[in-house]
């Protein structure tokens, strides 16, 4: 039996070498076949050349298209693939020893007659760790990983398409990520609230390890909020009944100091991350959610 490993990839040469060399190192069961399927969506910094270098056989399949987003690359690598289990990671983030055997296992042991998807950990790398990451990693708008509160029953707002796997046959009979969400943020939870209504389970597995090298800073994340909300806004226009889930009642009503208490909320948080200690998470929470909610104001023409 096969199983598909699916990776988008924009001009990140040096990261995804790290990442195919690793998924390359992972060990299977004697039963398992390993496929890799690479969707270069675009690049231009030689990616394209060394991919095509790389490929080959059935083992190594790589697709090439126009800069399109990460949701049409990911609906190309599934359609190519032909495994049972389809696994997403990023182009950046690399899988640790043991990744692809937890994944597999977790399958094993509860894929029984209902759709399952296995969300796996991804943390950053200790030399990067900061305030700022671990907050955002474990508690705030990246992953938030210690708010899942049981590992058996985890929901669709947690499907990240950086470390998860999923049955091929429930992406293609729901048609795939949507693709009129432009940027990274949001297609992939969108799919999983249509996957969940049909009955999909979601389980975290934390031994199902990768490592997401990434550089992020506050200021940047901030932008990264800004074009979450946006692309929220497309979101709540496709599912109405999540408007209070995403926020949308919430952007009514602001006042414009909101814009310089955002300033002075991106002072503190950068004066925190060389202070350790010195900004509490409610400083965290409310900087990002203000970003969030300017960029899903944006996105719903209410500003």
């Amino acid at each position: 039996m096969r199983v598909s490993v699916v990776i988008p990839t924009f001009n990140r040469l040096a990261d995804l070498q790290r990442v195919v060399t690793a998924v390359e190192r992972q060990e299977l069961p004697p039963d398992r076949e390993l496929e890799l399927v690479v969707v270069d969506d675009g690049s231009d910094d030689g990616t394209t050349g060394w991919l095509r270098l790389r490929s080959g056989g059935d083992s190594f399949k790589v697709l090439e298209q126009p800069n399109s987003g990460p949701a049409r690359a990911r609906n190309r690598g599934v359609e190519a693939a032909t495994g049972e289990i389809v696994l997403f990671l990023g182009d950046d983030t690399e899988p640790q020893p043991g990744w692809l055997a937890a994944h597999l296992e977790e399958h094993r042991l509860f894929a029984r007659g209902c759709p399952l998807a296995v969300l796996g950990y991804t943390g950053f790398p200790p030399q990067e760790d900061s305030p700022f990451l671990a907050w955002i990693n474990e508690f705030g708008a990246q992953f938030g990983y210690q708010l899942i509160e049981n590992p058996c029953a985890v929901p669709f707002n947690f499907f990240y398409t950086s470390n998860i796997s999923v049955e091929r046959s429930l992406l293609l009979r729901l048609g795939g990520f949507r693709e009129d969400f432009p940027a990274a943020a949001w297609e992939d939870i969108e799919l999983a609230y249509r996957a969940t209504r049909e009955g999909l389970t979601i389980r975290y597995q934390p031994r199902a390890r990768t490592v997401h090298h990434h550089r992020i800073q506050p200021r940047t994340f901030c932008r990264r909020q800004r074009t979450s909300g946006r692309s929220a806004a497309i979101f709540a226009r496709l599912h109405p009944e999540l408007e209070e889930f995403l926020g949308v009642g919430r952007i009514r009503g602001r006042n414009r100091h909101k814009r310089l208490r955002c300033w002075l909320l991106a002072m503190l948080v950068s004066l925190g991350e060389t202070l350790e200690g010195f900004v509490p998470a409610a400083v965290y929470r409310e900087y990002l959610d203000l970003c969030y909610l300017d960029g899903l104001a944006k996105g719903l023409h209410l500003r």
